[in-house]
């Protein structure tokens, strides 16, 4: 389970990542709080952050799932695709909105296997 638990720990210092990139397009454009839009680059930045922690609240309790009723193997290497997946949204998103495809895509592609592994993991194993 430690390459599952890496896995998460790898994805949430990447999200802290997104909100120190969120504080500085904040400083640099000069937006102040609460203000949640004004220049594009801010907003970018705003969206991918929010994004991932959309994304975060299905892979979290999804990986750990999967590990537990499918195999910590798969789920480890899902969990590493989505580190890479958020991480190639994030590039694309910033450089300009019709960029985040690939990372969105595949962040979507993992998320739904996850669900749906642990899904029936927990049909032929947890009942």
């Amino acid at each position: 389970m430690e390459l599952v638990y890496l896995t998460i720990v790898l994805a949430l210092l990447e999200y802290i990542v997104m909100g120190a990139l969120v504080g500085r397009a904040r400083a640099k454009h000069g937006i102040r709080a609460p203000a949640m839009t004004g220049h594009p680059d801010f907003e970018r930045a705003n969206r991918v952050h929010v994004n991932t922690l959309e994304n975060l609240i299905i892979f979290i309790p999804a990986v750990w799932i999967f590990a537990t009723y499918v195999s910590v193997r798969w789920a480890a290497g899902l969990g590493f695709v989505f580190v890479v997946a958020r991480a190639l949204y994030a590039v694309g998103y910033l450089k300009a909105a019709d960029k985040r495809g690939i990372g969105a895509g595949m962040t979507g592609i993992v998320d739904i296997v996850l669900v749906v592994g642990a899904l029936v993991g927990l049909a032929f194993k947890g009942f």
